[in-house]
């Protein structure tokens, strides 16, 4: 990413609106750790906060058109979505804790009627998911395919790829937010939003 060090965030922004992932990255590298910092006081948990920083990164990514600098700085307006983010998964996990656990989640409760219609949709699912992957540029959908089915952290995706922490996670973003496109394309509801962990 050093050919973008001598941008401004705003410019950093508009290159993210063209779709340029290295932008992407370098914005996280100057904003994500305040993002986090912002995330973690409202959520006071690690794994939430990353979710926050998460979600709002991509916001970012599928936003940028939007974003008018006359209005505000662009650290500023990243800073505002992973607010935004970590407030809603407050209320979020608030109404998760307030639900009473439903029957079928218990370990002991009975298989549901529709079990054989279940397991059909979700194998029907699965294959949408995996035909989605296959779409993905070769870098986006290894480092996605390591951190989701391999279980490695982004961290150690890095590591494992020999990229720089910010790379895998720019593609991580672009690869969610193309999948994300690709599944509603196909008539997804775009609900499918894997974990980041760093």
């Amino acid at each position: 990413m050093p050919r973008h060090t001598h941008l401004s965030d705003e410019a950093l922004v508009a290159l993210v609106a063209r779709g340029d992932e290295t932008a992407l990255g370098a914005l996280y590298d100057r904003v994500g750790r305040v993002a986090y910092g912002i995330a973690y006081r409202i959520l006071r948990d690690e794994r939430l906060a990353e979710d926050a920083v998460q979600e709002g990164f991509l916001a970012v990514w599928r936003a940028a058109a939007a974003f008018r600098p006359e209005r505000a700085k662009a650290s500023t307006w990243i800073v505002t979505l992973v607010h935004r983010r970590a407030v809603d998964i407050v209320r979020r996990e608030e109404r998760r804790r307030a639900e009473p656990l439903d029957v079928a989640e218990r370990p002991d409760a009975p298989d549901p009627a529709g079990s054989a219609e279940d397991a059909a949709w979700l194998g029907f699912e699965r294959d949408r998911i995996h035909a989605a992957l296959r779409s993905l540029p070769d870098a986006q959908r290894e480092a996605l395919e390591l951190a989701y089915y391999g279980g490695y952290s982004q961290t150690e995706v890095a590591e494992r790829l020999g990229v720089p922490l910010g790379t895998i996670k720019s593609r991580m973003f672009a690869g969610l937010a193309r999948l994300r496109e690709v599944l509603d394309e196909a008539g997804s509801e775009g609900s499918w939003t894997p974990r980041l962990t760093s």
